[in-house]
């Protein structure tokens, strides 16, 4: 059977619980039950062995996606009129954590623009393994989920400064190779096929360099792959190449391999 593997919202700092769904994709829950009667019945989640599924299951009780609550998101106020209260705390202990220092986010606030210097996707399409996946995060934000001795999350990244880099391509939009493409649409992935294939395993598991050396030690959250659709996820499609700066130097090309 398997548990919900603890971690921080990384839009506010709450703690969350990642259930996988029962199409293996990842979910954020909110950390404890709730009356299932404050909760609207589209919102509603259980567990069952350890997998989180979408549904009543006709109990007093219900799990909750954390992105309902998140004060860190625009919601639907009608929707969540009945969980205000548990919202509003989490607004509270979010201000706590950044006024402590404890926390900041690392995501640009709901309703503002990214800085004009700075041009990379927030959910970038990586390619490894022969498979297209959507990453949760900045591919140099990747973090390792491996367990370090004090019995928490490491914070290294996956992206190693000193190891080999993948590169920045402009393709298709398909999900596999052999699928037909979206009409005149091209995407920008960040294409680590010409890695060894240890290294893309590396990659995949979502580890440092220094845990993926390590195998005895176990994962303390779970990877944050998601299997690219270019249906599901065509608002994560981005047409062209990122750039460190907007009029400056191309950050990676068809040809030239770049570091994330």
């Amino acid at each position: 059977m398997r548990c919900g593997q603890p971690d921080r919202c990384r839009d506010c700092g709450n703690w969350i619980e990642w259930y996988h769904r029962g199409n293996e994709r990842p979910v954020r829950l909110h950390p404890r039950e709730l009356p299932a009667a404050t909760v609207p019945e589209s919102c509603r989640w259980h567990v069952s062995s350890g997998v989180a599924y979408p549904a009543d299951d006709g109990s007093a009780w219900c799990r909750l996606p954390h992105a309902v609550v998140c004060p860190a998101r625009d919601v639907d106020s009608a929707t969540v009129s009945r969980l205000a209260a548990l919202r509003r705390s989490l607004a509270v202990n979010m201000r706590r954590l950044v006024d402590n220092g404890v926390f900041e986010p690392v995501a640009a606030p709901i309703g503002r623009t990214a800085p004009l210097t700075v041009c990379r996707p927030a959910r970038p399409i990586v390619q490894l393994l022969c498979v297209r996946y959507l990453a949760a995060r900045p591919i140099d934000e990747i973090q390792c989920v491996a367990q370090t001795r004090r019995r928490h999350r490491c914070t290294r990244t996956v992206a190693d400064s000193h190891g080999p880099a993948g590169q920045w391509n402009l393709v298709p939009a398909t999900a596999e190779r052999g699928q037909l493409a979206l009409i005149n649409e091209v995407m920008a992935i960040y294409d680590l096929m010409a890695l060894p294939y240890q290294e893309q395993l590396r990659w995949r598991t979502q580890r440092c360099t220094q845990h993926a050396a390590s195998p005895t030690a176990a994962d303390i959250a779970v990877t944050e792959w998601e299997a690219f659709d270019p249906f599901l996820h065509h608002e994560h499609i981005r047409a062209r190449l990122p750039i460190r700066k907007r009029g400056g130097v191309s950050a990676g090309n068809a040809s030239t391999p770049t570091k994330p």
